[in-house]
């Protein structure tokens, strides 16, 4: 066939370059400009016809064993999931993938605390792709999202914490649960009373309740939680007189607060 004719066919089928034996480089060239996907049956190519390939398809960049960071940038502008074929990435690279998706973090063997964060800033379910997150990872994740906590295999106390700070759901995703992480939960989110109330006595509870509704830094939502929260059973917090416990016990702050509280209701 006349070498015009193969340069069409190429051009038009690129994969005919593998029944042309011995092809001329333009013909590998026209190949590739149709689709960078041949370079993989293209041995050696040149930095040129490597080059070539990558623009037409950044999936390219997995047949190319000794790509240069610029090679590895424009594999990833064209999906992160391109990580994956990069065998060793520069933290520019890493950084320019995990921004696209958290999720890319998976690709990335030991990953810094700074890419950690990163990732869980972008999607913070990426956490379950991290081995070992560090606690600060940990808590950055659960404070975006308290299901995050789900993903954490082995979480630290204080990224429980965080995590029932966040939303007092969050304890559904806890093991281990005793006593004492039941008080502490209560103080820094009144709302866990509704998963753990037949847990704890009343004495437990107003003993908490007196614990923070006393500092001057209490937050209003924890007042307003525990001024508003009634149960549909005949339960003792429905029958405790939270007015008069805040005013025997509370700061000057959480007085304030409950008094504007009422009077939302007036």
């Amino acid at each position: 066939m006349e070498n015009s004719k193969l340069l069409e066919l190429i051009k038009n089928t690129p994969n005919a370059i593998f029944s042309i034996p011995n092809p001329t480089d333009e013909m590998k060239l026209i190949a590739l400009k149709n689709n960078g996907l041949m370079l993989e049956y293209i041995n050696p190519p040149t930095r040129e016809m490597q080059v070539i390939a990558l623009e037409n398809n950044a999936r390219a960049i997995k047949f190319i064993p000794d790509p240069t960071e610029e090679m590895m940038i424009k594999a990833i502008q064209g999906g992160w999931t391109n990580l994956e074929y990069i065998k060793n990435p520069t933290n520019k690279v890493l950084e320019l993938a995990i921004g696209q998706a958290g999720w890319a973090i998976k690709y990335v063997k030991d990953p810094s605390e700074e890419l950690q964060l990163l990732a869980v800033r972008i999607n913070y379910d990426s956490i379950k792709f991290i081995k070992d997150p560090t606690e600060r990872t940990q808590q950055e994740a659960v404070s975006i999202n308290y299901e995050a906590l789900r993903f954490i295999n082995s979480p630290t106390y204080a990224t429980e914490l965080a995590a029932i700070k966040n939303n007092e759901r969050a304890i559904k995703f806890i093991n281990d649960i005793d006593r004492n992480k039941i008080l502490e939960f209560l103080r820094i989110n009144f709302l866990v009373i509704k998963y753990v109330m037949y847990d704890i006595s009343k004495e437990d509870l107003e003993q908490v309740l007196k614990e923070v509704l006393s500092k001057e830094d209490v937050e209003a939502t924890y007042v307003r939680d525990f001024l508003n929260y009634n149960t549909i059973d005949d339960s003792y917090i429905n029958r405790m007189d939270k007015i008069l416990l805040i005013y025997t016990y509370g700061s000057k702050k959480a007085k304030r607060i409950a008094v504007d509280e009422k009077l939302k209701i007036i």
